[in-house]
């Protein structure tokens, strides 16, 4: 079969859930057995989100070859169960480097470099990667919205893509909004006529509307939108706020997306098998009243997509464990010797997430000090994992000034040092140790019990690596390297035995978490915050 392709751009606002649309379709389609594939094009020009504050746009999403990805991938992986691969995340900044660095070599053969063909052309390429590994579908968000200066070359390319295929081998699904106006109490259609305008105004015609509403749309409305913005009326599609986010697949099926996709793309598997997707949501409905309380302890408290894939996986753990989980996002720099107490007294778990830089630092540490007293469930990750070296080299081996190089350069003891392969590297964006790597795991170990195997792959982003100079002193007090890397060079997972679940991991486990597939780690934690 040919390769399809879906392309999903946005209109009126941002925030419309365009990657939870292509997200939710990607499930659908998958559960009518075809091979799909997400891809997001963002039109910034950073090269990835890998330097950018998580406040610019959230996390950072890691694929398992190490790509540094926006947030929406983790979205794309968690609805679909497929790992995504760096040519599922292009920036406009990746496709100018690419196309700077062919005219440097002189691959243009002296020709004028443009916009058009070379930089669509660039972008095309990324789109067509898919072709020769036998995916049946490709759903391309672009990022932003319609009308942005930044995304018109990306806009072009797909409108490109529409020509050089055959009608019934692509389609373009523009996600809109239907503001509701509560003082008349009535639905707006004019915002998505102007949207749909825009976006014909630059050559391509939106086959499917889905339209963010907060009440259901009249059949007069369905209408009136058909005939002003040139569309099917089956071809306007309700996407409704849902209770939870996993019911959005089945609100799209239930208003006909997948069908319709189906129809106008000359797809024959038509009828749906969401049996699993429907027994997952019931579970979802079904959660006890129960609930447990875990603290985000971190920097960036003031945006929860900060810490998305940690969040969704809390929940998915709470789901596994029948129970409610409630997330508290508490600020790592308010944390002191004398508050901590107070500030984590609601939590029955506490997690101590990755990230950069100094500020914050000394409260993670507290925080970590406070939940191994006073037997808190912790569970640590990446930064969580070195600060939890750091704090109990300083607090059980008494070493009062251990810390990491990447806070202190001269430090005496540097518990955490920088990887040797790291020292030379001066470039900032994507030369950490990124992406999956095998880990064996210590028999009769905590992480052994967590994982049931002893050995596994999690996906990585550090420069930094406990000091195996330490090591000794570390497990002769208590702090067991239960996790390294096959050759032993690098720890990965630690642990306190005399404890209720204390258990630190360099890698990130909520990369590879999933609602049905829910992450060990992060199982555990919630099992014992009961």
């Amino acid at each position: 079969m040919k390769t399809k392709y879906i392309f999903v751009t946005g209109g009126v606002v941002s925030g419309l859930g365009k990657g939870i649309t292509a997200a939710s379709l990607g499930r659908l389609l998958k559960n009518r057995g075809y091979k799909v594939v997400n891809q997001k094009l963002d039109p910034y020009i950073n090269i990835d989100p890998g330097t950018m504050s998580p406040y610019e746009h959230g996390e950072v999403f890691v694929t398992e070859d190490g790509a540094e990805t926006d947030l929406d991938l983790g979205h794309y992986e968690r609805f679909t169960d497929e790992s995504l691969s760096k040519n599922s995340s292009i920036t406009m900044g990746k496709i100018y480097q690419e196309v700077i660095e062919r005219e440097r070599r002189g691959d243009y053969l002296g020709k004028t470099v443009q916009v058009i063909p070379h930089i669509t052309n660039a972008i095309k390429d990324k789109i067509y990667s898919f072709e020769n590994e036998n995916v049946d579908v490709v759903i391309t968000e672009i990022g932003g919205t319609v009308g942005d200066i930044e995304s018109l070359s990306m806009l072009e390319a797909i409108r490109q893509v529409g020509i050089e295929n055959q009608p019934e081998d692509v389609i373009y699904i523009h996600v809109t909004l239907l503001p509701y106006i509560h003082g008349s109490n009535e639905l707006k259609s004019k915002p998505t006529q102007h949207s749909v305008k825009e976006l014909q105004s630059l050559g391509i015609k939106p086959d499917i509307l889905v339209c963010r509403t907060e009440i259901d749309i009249p059949d007069n409305m369905r209408e009136k939108i058909s005939l002003f913005c040139n569309v099917r009326k089956s071809s306007v599609i309700a996407n409704k706020t849902a209770s939870c986010l996993y019911e959005v697949p089945l609100l799209l099926e239930k208003e006909g997306l997948a069908i319709e996709v189906c129809k106008q793309l000359g797809l024959t598997n038509i009828e749906p098998k969401n049996e699993e997707w429907e027994k997952l949501n019931d579970k979802i409905k079904s959660i006890s009243n129960k609930e447990v309380t875990i603290g985000i302890v971190g920097k960036y408290v003031k945006l929860e997509d900060s810490y998305l894939s940690i969040i969704e996986s809390l929940h998915h753990a709470g789901i596994e464990n029948n129970v409610k989980v409630k997330i508290k996002l508490i600020d790592a720099e308010k944390i002191k010797p004398d508050n901590v107490k107070e500030m984590l007294k609601e939590c029955n778990g506490i997690v101590v997430p990755g990230g950069f830089g100094n500020r914050g630092i000394e409260g993670k540490i507290e925080t970590i000090k406070y939940v191994r007293e006073n037997k808190v469930p912790f569970l640590g990750i990446c930064l969580g994992m070195q600060m939890t070296v750091v704090e109990f080299a300083r607090n059980v081996l008494n070493i009062k000034d251990a810390n990491s190089e990447e806070f202190d350069e001269m430090c005496e003891n540097p518990v955490i040092h920088i990887m040797k392969e790291q020292k030379e590297i001066t470039k900032k964006g994507g030369t950490m140790r990124l992406g999956s790597y095998p880990c064996i795991i210590k028999e009769g170990s905590l992480a052994e019990k967590v994982y049931g195997v002893n050995k596994i792959d999690e996906r990585h982003r550090h420069r930094f690596e406990y000091n195996n100079s330490y090591r000794e002193e570390m497990e002769s007090k208590g702090l067991i390297a239960s996790g390294t890397s096959p050759d032993g060079k690098l720890v990965e997972i630690v642990e306190i035995k005399d404890h209720p679940y204390f258990i630190a991991c360099q890698f990130h486990p909520e990369f590879k978490s999933r609602p049905d597939k829910p992450a060990p780690l992060f199982v555990e934690l919630i099992k014992k915050g009961i």
